[in-house]
């Protein structure tokens, strides 16, 4: 069904380990070769697993995606080593929780620049290589649920702007860059167990036990729950799907 992703290239930010190594491995499956870009020394190591186990070309980079210049930098490693991308997954992102009272404005500057600036410049730098290189592209963006509604009872309101930012982005891209080929839509999880969450919720089981209350099904996601999901937007069979942030969050939001 996904024939036309074989021999693409494509770009996951946030790629070194969690939901976008996973991501990225989806698409591997799939046949794309991936380039994946992280501030994390172990994203080299990521790509050389993904090559190894999966049998597609990968790459890994070293990038600071709030750095224009990093950004311009790792997309034409990626190019150089693989071809020029026709597919990004912007997957980078943190999240702090603070009391909002007390949150300072290098905080809340952070948390904006990777999750929305970051965002923005790998779009920007990724369009700019479709214009020129005369091709179409896809872009999928990572949001997240909070971005529609408040996490509780954590506190997490640089997060939670962030992500609305990012479905707005997402949408606004999409409308200006339609004539330009470049598809874009969203991606927006509710709890999933990546690595950094699996962690945390056996360190605070009570905590953990408190968020799958509130979700129907009654589990937090797992990442391959993720993979159908990011290979239908990457690929033509969702070519109408335009301007979308996709909730998946096992029903969370649906009360």
């Amino acid at each position: 069904m996904f024939e036309d992703l074989t021999g693409k290239v494509a770009v996951i930010t946030g790629g070194a380990r969690g939901l976008g190594l996973s991501m990225a491995r989806a698409l591997a499956r799939h046949g794309v070769r991936v380039g994946l870009v992280d501030l994390l020394a172990e994203v080299e190591h990521s790509a050389e697993a993904v090559t190894r186990e999966l049998g597609v070309d990968a790459v890994g980079v070293t990038a600071d995606v709030t750095a224009a210049d990093d950004v311009a930098a790792a997309f034409a490693r990626v190019a150089d080593a693989l071809g020029s991308p026709s597919l990004l997954v912007n997957a980078a992102g943190i999240t702090v929780w603070e009391d909002s009272l007390d949150v300072s404005p290098e905080s809340w500057r952070r948390v904006i620049d990777i999750n929305v600036t970051g965002t923005f410049l790998c779009c920007q730098a990724f369009g700019r290589a479709c214009r020129d290189g005369g091709h179409p592209g896809v872009i999928v963006n990572v949001s997240s649920m909070s971005g529609r509604v408040v996490n509780v009872p954590q506190h997490q309101t640089s997060y939670n702007a962030s992500k609305a930012a990012v479905d707005q982005l997402t949408k606004s891209l999409a409308v200006e860059w339609a004539d330009l080929g470049v598809r874009l839509n969203a991606i927006a999880p509710g709890y999933f167990l990546s690595d950094m969450t699996r962690q945390f919720t056996e360190a605070n089981p009570e905590l953990a036990d408190r968020w799958r209350a509130m979700i129907p099904v009654g589990r937090m996601g797992e990442p391959p729950d993720l993979d159908a999901l990011v290979v239908f937007l990457c690929s033509d069979a969702s070519a109408y799907v335009v301007g979308q942030s996709v909730v998946i969050d096992g029903g969370y939001t649906a009360i």
